[in-house]
């Protein structure tokens, strides 16, 4: 990190209005790197004179206040809370947004942004809605009514590759460029992808951006996390990986052209990661943190119902709003976040003196439930509903109508304990889907049947117990929502495969999506030996001990008490994130071949054909059938 000039900022006293001390303000010498242009918010004539008249305005009463409004992980949620329909949704938030600008103070030294800090889709039948019907897609209507001055790339922008990335930004408005919010990501390079570049060219994909309000200049820097190939399907996409450098160069730049109130909004993963950050940063005045789904909140704060504060992993006591940290320069700076899929909007009210330094945090700041019942409700905003809501509802409806099986048993799809920790009947039921397809369609594009079927629990995404009863289209999609295509890896050498499982359970105890649901074998791992250790690109640093067993199902012995049988490469179908290298799967670019089916399409292929529309308790047995076993 490049010494610069730093403004001089204030550590806050409190989380409410009041008196703050002023501490003594230190300097350092200038940044010699060079500047580039970067995109702001266009303005006309009339609104630069009405900006000037407002700066003016601003510089002469001295303080400024500014409301923040802010969400994250939305992920296509746009009906409703996924829980209880009566809480969230799209039109709902777009109302409250509103009622929120009209209540934040404006004018004369006050103004009001709205941001959102990354996973503004994801991949399920409301997102597939967007996608029957093509661009402009139902999320970006939404997302445009709400009314953001600037939206955060996460790591679920990727899951169906940046295509559909350039139609999602491009359907905000399509051909008007300077209607489009722009997209913020610092550490992204995506000169290789020509759509997204052009986007960059044009200015609404950006590094920084600058939000003009009431004559203050508010900058906005993103970032998104580093992990991005592991975990999405970002192609030529480059996630850089010195976030902290990154974005102290555009922080950097921002200051030299004379910004000194800035916002980072990022998508790590996780408000751990931002707290983590921060200390290697000067200059930044307020985080918004995504991907992690917290729960911030204070005494008094209205919740959705079954919602609880989060808990602090250090201390393991609730997270409260804001979560304090020091940056380089010993200043706090406040980070916060909110619970996803529409469900909170996130109400952070800052007062910045003459000097662009943070002073306090406003009482009254905190997540603003979306509700549609009670004493807060809202109503839905008519243009949402009726553009958004109401098409996408019937869309999801059809799928629902539509029953393809029985199902004797519960189907466990929780994540935690559930199919990030352990093996469930629903995971063994997605494994055999891919092993079926893999077998079946496997002449028709020239490749050998495999022999096995690995399914990472990340990819199974309903987070929740499907009672027994009859199972709808729409259940497959809420199981397996992504783009995912079915693939063969054919002929992995036993070592490799070994290292393959070996990741699949080095996040143990941790719920992990790595974690494997399987088919077609079984093995057994001790979560006391040695978690292996693997590079993004698959290179294993250190070698994992904790795979003890594995048998293939016709009782040939792969490995045995940890050591590795000699014989026959095995034959794999997964899916092709997975075979990409996805969630650090080590098959370190082996030849895959896709057999023409996505995996949603193939779990439906399998429950209807391949069990003749019943999912018995005898082959899905609650807990499953001993595929996979823990020692100790």
């Amino acid at each position: 990190m490049n010494p610069v000039a730093r403004r001089p900022q204030l550590a806050l006293a409190a989380l409410v209005a009041g008196a703050v001390t002023v501490l003594p303000a230190t300097s350092s010498a200038a940044d010699p790197a060079s500047t580039s242009p970067e995109a702001t918010t266009a303005a006309a004539p009339a609104e630069k004179a009405a900006d000037n008249k407002a700066a003016k305005r601003a510089k002469k009463n001295g303080k400024f206040k500014l409301t923040i409004l802010h969400n994250n992980d939305g992920e296509s949620q746009l009906l409703g809370a996924p829980a209880d329909p009566d809480y969230g949704g799209a039109a709902r938030m777009a109302t409250l947004v509103n009622d929120l600008k009209d209540k934040a103070d404006k004018g004369r030294g006050s103004g009001a942004v709205m941001l959102s800090s990354g996973d503004n889709y994801l991949a399920g039948p409301r997102f597939n809605a967007s996608l029957t019907t093509g661009v402009p897609f139902y999320d970006s209507i939404a997302m445009r009514r709400i009314g953001y001055d600037a939206i955060g790339i996460g790591n679920h922008e990727f899951d169906f590759g940046p295509d559909v990335l350039e139609d999602f930004i491009v359907s905000f408005a399509k051909n008007k460029v300077r209607n489009r919010p722009p997209f913020v990501s610092a550490n992204l390079s995506v000169v290789r992808e020509p759509g997204l570049a052009k986007l960059a060219k044009d200015g609404t994909l950006v590094k920084n951006t600058i939000i003009k309000e009431s004559g203050q200049k508010i900058g906005v820097v993103g970032a998104t996390t580093p992990a991005l190939p592991s975990i999405s399907s970002p192609r030529n996409v480059k996630a850089r990986q010195d976030v902290a450098g990154i974005v102290q160069t555009q922080v950097n730049r921002l200051e030299r052209r004379g910004v000194d109130k800035i916002i980072l909004i990022s998508h790590l993963q996780s408000i751990t990661e931002d707290r983590a950050l921060i200390p290697m940063l000067s200059g930044i005045d307020v985080a918004i943190a995504g991907g992690g789904d917290e729960l911030l909140a204070n005494e008094g704060d209205l919740l959705v119902p079954g919602d609880e504060i989060s808990l602090d992993p250090e201390t393991e006591e609730p997270l409260s709003y804001p979560v304090l940290a020091d940056d380089a320069d010993g200043n706090t700076v406040p980070i916060v976040t909110t619970a996803g899929d529409y469900k909170y909007v996130g109400r952070l009210v800052v007062v910045f003196n003459k000097k662009g330094e943070v002073t306090n945090v406003r009482k009254g700041s905190g997540p603003v439930r979306v509700s549609g019942v009670g004493e807060d409700a809202v109503a839905a905003d008519p243009v949402v509903q009726r553009k958004v809501v109401d098409p996408v509802q019937e869309y999801v409806d059809a799928l629902a109508e539509n029953v393809i099986a029985e199902s004797e048993v519960a189907l466990e799809g929780r994540r935690d304990p559930g199919v990030r920790t352990q093996e469930t009947n629903e995971g063994n039921l997605m494994a055999d889907a891919l092993l079926y397809a893999g077998q079946q369609r496997a002449a028709d594009f020239d490749v050998d049947a495999p022999d096995v079927a690995l399914q990472n629990g990340g990819g199974i995404r309903n987070n929740s117990l499907i009672p027994a009863g009859d199972i709808t289209e729409l259940t497959t999609f809420d199981i397996a929502p992504f783009g995912n295509f079915v693939a063969v890896v054919p002929d992995v050498p036993r070592a490799q495969f070994k290292e393959i499982l070996e990741n699949a359970v080095s996040g143990i105890p941790a719920a992990d999506g790595r974690f494997a649901q399987v088919a077609g074998f079984s093995f057994t791992y001790d979560p006391a030996g040695q978690a292996q250790v693997t590079e993004d690109d698959g290179t294993v640093t250190t070698p994992g001990t904790r795979i003890q067993d594995v048998t293939l199902d016709d009782g040939t012995e792969i490995v045995v008490d940890g050591a590795v049988v000699d014989g026959d490469g095995v034959g794999i179908a997964t899916n092709d994130f997975s075979a990409r290298g996805g969630d650090q799967y080590p098959f370190r670019g082996l030849p895959f071949t896709s057999v023409g089916v996505v995996y949603q399409q193939a779990l439906a292929n399998y429950i209807t054909d391949g069990l003749d529309g019943l999912i018995s308790a005898e082959d899905y047995p609650e807990g499953g059938e001993g595929r996979i076993s823990q020692l100790n």
